[in-house]
């Protein structure tokens, strides 16, 4: 029904009163909009990949098998297999959000490395670019710290591979001994470049073992000098931070337990990399290297800020790869770390990338000539597979070989007169020298090391301490007690090498005792042994300077030392004899006993 003119009016009043207070509620609204939302922060993914102890390991290849590598673990080997996972993590994230960095002790610790060390040397005029160095600069490395396995062929050798690098080689506590001026770089400082945001400032600290000043004394002493890493790093990150690095890794070719293998022979932890950690503020992650263990991610709370720093160690011979996934948040105008993690990836998951394969064939084809050259003989097969424990004829083909070198050696001097005993260690539980030809590889595998030989002049009273030390190395087991050789060895977790027989006396070893009162029946020549008696002790020389913290050995007289690798010495002694008889250089010195009754 249509409204009359009372009626509108009255409705439009009504209707023009609600429209009025409906527009007064909201004015306020309208006078003061809402306020703007806070930008987003700005965010970052950075990732670092870390290898440590490559040790001369491009191909998943045992040289002294000559076969391709293989364990119980079903682990594989080989910068070849790293690079396949680098790729697939730069794929995965973009090139320009990772680093690749590595910890030390590289070109050491296969033949590849000895003979583009000794054989074909790349400190020859025109001689060879080190493999290592082809295969990391074509893998694309950003930096690496020294680890002390880079001194082993002398500080020339080493110059040399540095030289050949396309990136630095770090070592902030490696310092020239007279000046005390950092001798390699002792950090890098890379700058990423996050898409649409400030770019990222990285440093990386290297920081290296303070046990060279021991293990390499020959190369150098009165050169370098090796301080603390705790000390060094305390010095360098705040200075790192000061140039504006948004993040700090450090990549410490040192172990995280907090322990010394050479005692306290030097002012130094050997193993830091956790004492850093704990006591220098301002550092966001540390790759570890050195102790040959696996450590995904291990959290250490620093003492003076309460952050948390993640270490992380990739198992040795590249068969890891640490990974650190770093993000970043954009505050107050710069870049804050706002959490690290970190895991390690397995090298057996993947294939070697053919480009590696490819650039390095060659080389990898010399080695495997040059280490199956027959250079005699054996009238009967040498094995380790018992040497811990029973004195085994393998290991006394090496004390032989070093007696007689040192025998020549002092021929018409002073000590020509002295007895000439030696030590050795069962290094290896699977060497074999077969019956028949015998080649350099055989011989390699059993001096794994590339340790050269040195003269002590130790009293009887000494070696008598020497051998208790040793002895350290076996698990106490009561007379009555089954016997199991799985469990018998490697007390305190003490590692084959560092257990040692002394050849030319005669021992035995009553492990019913407790530690420091088993060497039982020690004679020299069927009489008592005379403390006073002298003898030159042929040693290798990271026994010779301390290594494993044998008593005396250190401190005793230098009659002589070489360069010349052991292992080129036995393998020169077997060429020279022709054929390997156990006749000429096996004995019976020493077994273990409980209570005077032989264990075996």
């Amino acid at each position: 029904m249509p409204l009359n003119r009372r009626k509108f009016l009255k409705k439009s009043a009504v209707t023009g009163a609600g429209v009025a207070i409906a527009g007064a509620a909201a004015a306020p609204a309208q006078a003061a909009p809402k306020p703007p939302k806070a930008p987003q922060k700005k965010r970052y993914s950075l990732t670092v990949m870390g290898t440590t102890d490559l040790h001369g390991h491009v191909f998943n290849w045992d040289y002294f098998k000559d076969a391709e590598y293989k364990d119980a673990a079903g682990n594989a080997q080989g910068l070849a297999r790293i690079s396949t996972l680098v790729n697939r993590l730069r794929a995965e994230k973009g090139r320009h959000n990772t680093l690749l960095i590595d910890a030390g002790d590289t070109i050491q610790g296969t033949p590849l490395t000895y003979y583009y060390a000794k054989v074909d040397p790349i400190t020859a005029k025109g001689g060879p670019v080190h493999p290592m160095a082809q295969a990391m600069n074509a893998i694309g490395y950003d930096a690496a710290a020294l680890g002390n396995h880079e001194f082993n062929y002398g500080i020339e050798t080493l110059r040399k591979f540095e030289s050949q690098l396309r990136f630095p080689l770090l070592g902030a506590n490696a310092v020239d001994a007279k000046t005390l001026r950092p001798a390699f770089p002792p950090y890098v400082i890379k700058t990423v470049c996050p898409k649409g945001a400030p770019p990222v400032k990285v440093a990386i600290l290297g920081l290296t073992n303070p046990g060279i000043a021991i293990w390499d004394k020959a190369y150098v002493q009165g050169k370098l000098a090796f301080p603390g890493l705790e000390e060094q790093a305390a010095k360098y990150v705040p200075k790192l931070r000061s140039l504006g690095a948004d993040v700090v890794i450090v990549s410490a070719h040192s172990g995280s337990s907090g322990t010394s293998s050479y005692g306290d022979q030097l002012p130094y932890v050997e193993n830091a990399a956790a004492n850093v950690a704990r006591l220098v503020p301002g550092i966001d992650a540390i790759l570890v290297g050195h102790a040959h263990v696996e450590i995904p991610e291990l959290k250490v709370v620093n003492e003076k800020t309460g952050r948390t720093v993640i270490l992380s160690e990739p198992l040795a011979y590249a068969e890891r790869l640490s990974v650190f996934d770093i993000e970043l948040v954009r505050e107050k105008g710069r870049w804050a770390v706002e959490s690290v993690s970190s895991k390690v990836l397995n090298s057996n998951t993947v294939a070697d990338d053919p480009k590696i394969t490819r650039l390095l064939s060659d080389e990898h084809a010399k080695v495997v000539k040059y280490v199956n050259q027959v250079v005699g003989t054996a009238t009967a097969t040498l094995t380790t597979v018992e040497a811990r424990y029973k004195d085994a004829p393998i290991i006394d083909l090496i004390t032989k070989v070093q007696e007689d070198v040192v025998k020549a050696a002092l021929a018409g001097t002073a000590h020509a007169a002295l007895p000439v005993i030696a030590q050795a260690s069962p290094f290896s539980r699977t060497s074999e020298i077969p019956a028949g030809d015998v080649t350099i590889r055989d011989l390699s595998s059993l001096y794994v090391y590339d340790n050269t030989l040195v003269a002590k002049l130790m009293t009887g009273a000494q070696l008598r301490a020497y051998l208790e030390f040793s002895a350290q190395y076996f698990v106490q087991t009561a007379p009555d007690a089954a016997v199991d050789v799985e469990k018998l060895t490697n007390a305190g977790g003490r590692p084959d090498y560092n257990y040692d027989y002394v050849s030319g006396l005669s021992y035995d070893i009553d492990i019913a005792q407790p530690a420091g009162s088993r060497i039982r029946n020690l004679t020299y020549q069927g009489a008592a042994l005379d403390d006073a008696q002298q003898f030159v002790f042929a040693v290798n020389n990271y026994r010779a300077n301390g290594g494993g913290a044998f008593p005396h050995v250190a401190a005793a007289q230098e009659l002589w030392a070489e360069s010349t690798e052991i292992r080129t010495r036995i393998a020169e002694w077997v060429t020279a004899k022709g054929v390997l008889d156990p006749k000429d250089f096996a004995s019976v010195d020493w077994k273990l006993t409980r209570n005077g009754t032989p264990v075996f």
